[in-house]
């Protein structure tokens, strides 16, 4: 049986009074693609978050390949291999398209401080634009050079917030290559949210729904064709 690169276990998440995640648990393993589903305001971003170490638990662990990440900063989970691609992209619109991926450099040693040939394999346009300041792409350009730079920090685990967002169909196939590609080749854990099912349907080996700050389904992609399961996903 293969280990689980991420476990989370019964993770609570206040913002305030108000709260977020109520004792949501779930797992990510290496060479498989895991899928949180579920409407705007569910938790899903808030899951997210307390993963890669920006909003602290209230109760609960989560931990990388067996090892309890505790209150551990961003910085820390990025050495430990949590690489992260933001909703919203969040490049340096000002930096070059070389110069983001080198961002990706700072949880690296230095002898390990270079730009994957994989990263250009899976997206030629970056190695076109390279010299391009990150503002001048096109928004799927930038979602790929998100991607792009969070494989620069050699991740583990892949954690991806609707990398589909506001992108064109076809760079949306092309992340989907890329991302299947990753979990096939590399044996990356990737654990992705996303609001597309059709995109988790296509994917995702290991589906999770929340709702209401719970997870409400745990099974398989086939499970999200049963009229039960979909009522948690549509407005």
């Amino acid at each position: 049986m293969v280990r689980a690169m991420l476990t989370v276990s019964d993770v609570d998440l206040y913002y305030g009074a108000a709260q977020a995640l109520r004792g949501v648990s779930l797992t990510a393993k290496p060479g498989a693609i895991t899928c949180v589903l579920g409407r705007n305001g569910v938790g899903k971003t808030s899951l997210l978050r307390a993963i890669v170490g920006q909003q602290p638990i209230r109760a609960g662990q989560i931990a990388l390949d067996g090892d309890d990440l505790g209150r551990s900063a961003p910085y820390a989970r990025a050495r430990k291999g949590i690489g992260f691609v933001p909703q919203g992209r969040e490049i340096f619109p000002l930096l070059t398209v070389k110069e983001n991926l080198q961002t990706g450099f700072a949880p690296l040693k230095p002898a390990d401080r270079s730009i994957p040939e994989h990263v250009f394999e899976l997206f030629p346009v970056l190695a076109d634009m390279l010299g391009r300041r990150g503002g001048d792409l096109s928004g799927g350009q930038q979602q790929q050079l998100a991607i792009g730079r969070a494989l620069v920090t050699r991740p583990r685990l892949l954690v991806l917030d609707e990398p589909t967002e506001g992108i064109q169909p076809s760079i949306i196939k092309d992340i989907g290559r890329a991302i299947r590609y990753l979990r096939d080749q590399s044996g990356l854990a990737i654990l992705l949210v996303e609001q597309y099912l059709d995109f988790c349907r296509e994917l995702a080996d290991q589906v999770y729904i929340m709702d209401r700050g719970e997870i409400v389904f745990d099974g398989p992609a086939e499970g999200l064709d049963d009229p039960a399961v979909r009522k948690h996903l549509t407005v």
